[in-house]
Formats: structure tokens, C-alpha cells, sequence
């Protein structure tokens, strides 16, 4: 989880809290580029230090933050029409599909739409309790709603980090750690497929550094390859595994190399395409 205290070098996750990927999203990133100018080149490794085996992750919310200040993104556009997801008979399925709400939760609270909010924050809690976690997340999806409906932005994203740290630890406690790092992936996934939209839609070099993060897929690889033997039997987490081999040579490049369009538009493609997979029961 994400403590207030530490200095950002102290902030480092381990293999097995891989979920905490997602609870960096919130109030304190976002605001982390409100006062500066463009960046000419983004250095990802000057982010915040938040790493997972000496891997830097750019956080969605940093990076959503470098793209506001790079052009006013359509984050309205990204989160398309509204839907709503209830739990399917695959806990793996539901783990994926809880990240991938949750990403959306946080694209959003960039938009400044009150009534996706309190949507998603309801999809939330359903599929908490698709993986037993529900508990942990009913006062969080009350807050939510009751700040999206003021408007208090910042306070949301804090609910939405609260909400996914009392998930963390309740999957902890029922040794239901690959489970949070398949809600890790699928948020991944999903504010991948975002980030490659806008990318894409506005090409730069410098907008499409930020998805320079060849060591971040490798070590979401090395994660599938090691889970219990029933989740590798797992068919959607096999094609997702599939599909991460495919992205990891696009997002990988030589010093001094870009990321070319062509390679933009094909993670999007694959992106979009898994989580179209994760997300069969949507209305």
C-alpha cells in the first residue's frame, strides 16, 4: 500500500504485493506535474521510485498527468459508453475484470464525470465480492459516491486508493495473492489500452516514451509462468499470457530508439482486444 510518510525511495513493492501496482493511483501522483511545464523527454526512471524487483513503474496516474500536460487528453472519449459488470463463474475472470474497473474508475476521475464515478464504484463492490473481498470495500464504495456526487475529485482518488488498499489486504489474508496480481494485470492492461489511444490519436516520440516499460511486461511474463498450475490451465490467462509476449518486443527499443506509431497502434490493438476478452458480460 501506499504509505504518506516514506520518501519516495522507500516506496518499493515486492513479488508478492504486485497488486500495489494499482494503489498508487491517487491524489498525491496526479498532482505531481499541476506546476510544471511540459516535459521536452520524459525519463521514466525520474518518476517516483516505485519498483517491483528493481523494475521502475510508471503508474497510471503519473503518466496520466504527463499527458495532461502535454494536450488537454479526451478522457471523457476513452471511457466510451456506460456498462456494467457483474461476476462471472471464473474467479481468475473476476480478478482481471476487477482491475480493469478499477482503471477505468481512475480515467474517470480525470474526466470529471460524477455519474461514471459512482458507476464504477458500484462495479466495484460487486465484483469484491466475486472474489470475497467485499467486506473491505463497502464504507470506501459509499465514500465514493458521496464524493463524486460533490465533486471532490481528490477525495475520490483517495477513496479509490483506500478501497484497493483494504482489497490488498484482505486477499493477503485469504492467500489469494495471484488473484491480486491478475487485478494488477488486468488494470495494467486496461490503462494501457487508454494511454495507447491518446497516444496514438496525437503522436509524439515524447508522448510515446511513456510506454517504454519492456521490464514492467517481462516481469508480468515471469508472474503468469509461475502461478499454480490451474491458473496456467486458465484460458483467458493463457491468451493474456500470449498476448503480453507479443507486446513485450513493442514496448521494448534500442538507446536512443522511438516508440514507432506502428507499434502504438498495434498495443492498442492487442490491449484492446484482452480486455474486449476479460469482459464478455458487459451490458
Amino acid at each position: 500500500m501506499l504509505y504518506l510518510s516514506p520518501s519516495p525511495s522507500e516506496i518499493c513493492l515486492t513479488l508478492r504485493t504486485t497488486f500495489r501496482l494499482l494503489l498508487i493511483f491517487g491524489a498525491c501522483a496526479h498532482g505531481l506535474f499541476a506546476s510544471e511545464p511540459p516535459a521536452k523527454k520524459i525519463d521514466l526512471s525520474q518518476f517516483p521510485a516505485q519498483t517491483v524487483e528493481s523494475v521502475v513503474v510508471p503508474v497510471p496516474s503519473e503518466v496520466f498527468a504527463v499527458l495532461d500536460q502535454m494536450g488537454n487528453p479526451n478522457w471523457r472519449a476513452e471511457l466510451g459508453p456506460k456498462k456494467s459488470f457483474g461476476a462471472t463463474t471464473d474467479r481468475a475472470q473476476d480478478a482481471l475484470l476487477l482491475g480493469t474497473v478499477i482503471a477505468d474508475g481512475f480515467i474517470a476521475v480525470e474526466a470529471e464525470d460524477s455519474e461514471r464515478v459512482k458507476e464504477i464504484g458500484r462495479n466495484v463492490l460487486t465484483l469484491a465480492e466475486a472474489i470475497n473481498v467485499r467486506k473491505s470495500v463497502v464504507a470506501r464504495s459509499n465514500s465514493i459516491v458521496e464524493k463524486a456526487d460533490a465533486r471532490e475529485w481528490d477525495a475520490v482518488r483517495r477513496e479509490f486508493d483506500g478501497a484497493l488498499q483494504d482489497v490488498n489486504q484482505a486477499m493477503a489474508e485469504l492467500n489469494d495473492d495471484q488473484l491480486a496480481q491478475l487485478v494488477s494485470l488486468g488494470g495494467w492492461l486496461r490503462g494501457t489500452e487508454a494511454l495507447t489511444s491518446i497516444v496514438e490519436d496525437k503522436y509524439t516520440s515524447e508522448r510515446a516514451e511513456l510506454l517504454h516499460q519492456p521490464l514492467l511486461v517481462d516481469y508480468f511474463l515471469k508472474q503468469l509462468d509461475v502461478m499454480s498450475p490451474r491458473l496456467r490451465r486458465n484460458e483467458l490467462v493463457g491468451k493474456i499470457r500470449g498476448s503480453l509476449g507479443r507486446i513485450d518486443p513493442l514496448v521494448s527499443k534500442a538507446s536512443g530508439e522511438d516508440i514507432k506509431p506502428a507499434a502504438v497502434t498495434e498495443i492498442h490493438g492487442i490491449t484492446s482486444a484482452m480486455v474486449k476478452l476479460i469482459r464478455p458480460t458487459a451490458d
